[in-house]
């Protein structure tokens, strides 16, 4: 019979054997935005910065059914870890991958060297590549009016880790910016890359595509004629000059209205993050959602019900609603 990596259960041993390792070894295991993580630092005393780059190891190929136990002493044997990050998915499963941080760079290269196709199980060869460790975000999709500052606010309200953030003329659609957000660190830069994405967000009226940055993009924007507005994360302070926003068209929907209010007040452009937490049999369609406005000291968080319909996306439906609510708050605050 011929052996198979992936697998749609948990494996109950494997389980208890996990369970009782980090117990007996006194290790704890940390799970968050769909990863386990053991470490960073590690248990012991760790004097100093995290390690460099060039420290961390990607992990490919692993059985779904493989944890910790297993694999934290295989990767400590050839060099002292600094951390180890397993992707795990809801029903306790891994998802094939896991990251290792060593110390040093003499750890990772070990791992490649002796780890590269090593047999965890019979017929099972891992793969033990180097970690490109991506720190850069590309958010495209942005509206015209949309400034660094008021961005730069936005983002530090819902992610951590920023550092600078480079505004560009969308190379793919009219009238629209695309944004480049560089992270300290490949592991802010990915929490942040879920946030965005599971958020489902619009900034400026438009939604929004959210992706690594690729080399070729990289390229095409760093070689364009125009110098892109740039600024870097210092604290609360932004070095970049906010682009001036173009006459505001006459509203026509609740999202507009908001636009239109927050620019005549300067309270920056509206960004709206909507999930659907729930769908009842008969139609309905409940998200949780929130309105982050930078000049607004706390961002407007709530619940509503939509109907679903066919000819409409229920976050956008979602967002019309909590305009309008965001609308009547903002009446009797400025009023």
């Amino acid at each position: 019979m011929e052996n198979e990596t992936w697998t749609d259960k948990v494996n109950q041993a494997n389980k208890m054997a996990l369970l009782t390792w980090a117990r007996e070894a006194g290790i704890s295991l940390v799970q968050v935005n769909g990863q386990r993580r053991y470490g960073g630092p590690p248990p012991a005393d760790w004097v100093g910065n995290p390690p460099p780059a060039g420290t961390e190891v990607y992990i490919g190929k692993l059985p779904q059914d493989l944890y910790e136990n297993t694999l934290i002493p295989l990767f400590q044997s050839v060099g002292k870890l600094y951390e180890f990050r397993l992707m795990m998915t809801f029903s306790g499963l891994n998802r094939g991958f896991a990251y290792a941080k060593y110390s040093s760079q003499h750890g990772a290269r070990a791992a490649i060297a002796r780890l590269n196709n090593f047999q965890v199980r019979k017929g099972h060869a891992i793969v033990v590549s180097r970690s490109t460790e991506k720190c850069e975000l590309s958010v495209d999709g942005l509206g015209p009016s949309v400034g660094q500052r008021e961005l730069e606010a936005v983002l530090q309200r819902i992610t951590e880790g920023l550092r600078s953030i480079s505004l560009y003329a969308s190379p793919g659609q009219k009238q629209a910016q695309l944004a480049v957000l560089r992270y300290g660190s490949h592991q802010a830069a990915a929490i942040a890359k879920k946030t965005l994405l599971e958020g489902n967000m619009r900034l400026g009226g438009a939604e929004m595509s959210v992706d690594w940055l690729n080399y070729d993009l990289k390229q095409k924007l760093q070689s364009h004629v125009e110098k892109p507005s740039s600024s870097k994360v210092q604290g609360d302070k932004c070095l970049g000059v906010p682009k001036p926003a173009p006459p505001s068209p006459v509203p026509h929907n609740a999202l507009d209205r908001l636009n239109a209010v927050c620019r005549r007040q300067g309270l920056g452009t509206p960004l709206f993050i909507t999930k659907r937490v729930q769908a009842t049999a008969g139609g309905w369609l409940r998200f949780w959602c929130r309105v982050v406005i930078p000049g607004c000291p706390q961002p407007f968080s709530g619940f509503t019900w939509v109907r679903h319909e066919p000819s409409q996306s229920g976050h956008e439906a979602a967002k019309v609603v909590v305009a309008l609510e965001v609308l009547r708050m903002l009446g009797s605050q400025l009023s």
